[in-house]
């Protein structure tokens, strides 16, 4: 028998085999971003060097030109220009505070202390800007860090680093919790849940999954705890899907609008220091701001859609 035809028919045995192990694994479109590569980088100046928060803002002219970030500790909205990453205006609304991320949603802004008290910065690019105060029923110990604005169901969205919803027995699960902007209330039952035995579940049977490095980022090697803390949440304008960063272990994982995994991706220590802000622009284009880390500047990272 010709040495190719063996060839083919050994590869159609391979094939075979290896369906046969894994027949229900998805086929996984490339992901759209090269997270590790990024397109643009701004160096920030020494007084945003702590970023935690990153949104898409307008210019005076009303056009999508600018990101919004916010600095943890203190209670200054930075606006700072797309394409060149310069600092164009500050906005002073409180003297101090553990913020950790900042929304834009018409022409005002919105910004999440880590205790899960939200502050509304009234028409925020006027003059003395109105300032509302919404304190939630979550506290320092469910560590609020991520901020997105959700326009399909007019609310914002809480992601929260530390503790999300538990019970007896079951392991610490992570929650992003959703603020009604109509009602101006929280919901106490979350938008989304990360549990435990949904990770578990992508990492036996994703077709995507081969990394062992992607699985020990996320949950302990006895596979007891979720190690997987949103830093950062953001909706993605064309598909809905929710990014949501996390400091620890230098991950980014990607849900769909029902809260299932789609997506885990690593992101390299030596690009992505600390990754804490995340946005999107109404072309797909995707933001990460990352605090600066042992003398190192603040950074913006743009990466264009592909």
């Amino acid at each position: 028998m010709p040495q190719l035809v063996l060839l083919g028919l050994f590869s159609s045995w391979f094939s075979l085999f290896n369906w046969l192990k894994h027949p229900f694994r998805p086929a996984h479109p490339p992901f759209p971003y090269h997270l590790n590569e990024p397109d643009i980088v701004f160096e920030m100046p020494e007084e945003i060097k702590e970023i935690s928060g990153l949104s898409i803002a307008t210019d005076s002219t009303g056009a999508p030109n600018l990101l919004a970030a916010i600095n943890d500790e203190v209670g200054v909205i930075f606006l700072l220009d797309k394409k060149t990453g310069t600092v164009k205006s500050k906005v002073p609304f409180k003297d101090s505070g553990d913020f950790e991320g900042v929304e834009i949603v018409g022409n005002d802004a919105w910004a999440i202390k880590s205790s899960g008290t939200l502050y509304q910065i009234k028409d925020y690019q006027k003059p003395n800007p109105q300032v509302e105060k919404y304190k939630a029923f979550l506290n320092s110990e469910n560590d609020v860090e991520g901020l997105a604005y959700d326009a399909a169901n007019n609310r914002l969205l809480l992601g929260c680093k530390g503790k999300g919803v538990d019970s007896v027995g079951t392991p610490l699960n992570k929650a992003i919790y959703p603020f009604d902007l109509a009602t101006k209330t929280f919901g106490t039952t979350p938008a989304y849940l990360l549990t435990l035995p949904d990770l578990t579940d992508f990492i036996q049977n994703s077709g995507e999954f081969d990394a062992a490095d992607k699985m020990e980022r996320i949950i302990t090697a006895e596979r007891t705890e979720i190690k997987f803390s949103p830093s950062g949440i953001a909706i993605h304008p064309m598909t809905g899907e929710i990014y949501v960063t996390s400091a620890r272990g230098n991950t980014l994982l990607v849900l769909d609008a029902a809260g299932k995994i789609k997506h885990v991706e690593r992101l390299k220590k030596s690009t992505h220091a600390q990754p804490e802000g995340i946005c999107f622009d109404a072309e797909g284009n995707l933001f990460i701001a990352n605090e600066g880390v042992d003398g190192t500047p603040g950074k913006v990272y743009g990466f264009i859609a592909k």
